[in-house]
């Protein structure tokens, strides 16, 4: 790549989170970023209606969500559609998560933290090596 950044693979994120505070905190962190929101939204059932309608490069989502269903839900069906997943939380995930997510990004975080936190992952899902930054673990067979 010449006199320049890289292309991105990730330029569309659809969030999911059922803490007000933190879908807003996140929303306009992702767009002062330069990434399109795709939508924010705080529960399984709508997000799956979104990603049917909507192209959608990666999730980043609470594991806790409004409703009965999972942020684990969740990246099961995404998996299914070929979407990654970054799980955002402060909880302790199930081992199966290892499966289905690119990884985690642990709560609380920073914009910087965010902002490294993608560009690792875009890097990860490019096929190029990636370190995670502080506060992110990537799973080593994860991912859509």
């Amino acid at each position: 790549m010449l006199f320049g950044k890289r292309k991105r693979i990730v330029k569309r994120i659809l969030v999911v989170e059922d803490e007000p505070l933190t879908a807003f905190d996140n929303e306009v962190m992702l767009r002062d970023l330069d990434y399109e929101v795709v939508g924010t939204l705080d529960s399984f059932e709508d997000a799956i209606v979104l990603l049917d309608s909507e192209q959608v490069d990666l999730i980043l989502s609470d594991y806790r969500l409004s409703g009965e269903r999972s942020g684990l839900d969740l990246a099961r069906a995404a998996k299914a559609r070929g979407i990654p997943i970054l799980f955002a939380t402060g909880h302790d995930l199930p081992p199966e998560s290892v499966q289905l997510a690119v990884g985690r990004i642990t709560k609380p975080y920073t914009e910087r933290t965010l902002r490294l936190a993608l560009e690792a992952t875009d890097r990860l899902l490019a096929g190029e090596p990636a370190d995670p930054p502080k506060g992110v673990e990537f799973y080593a067979q994860g991912g859509g």
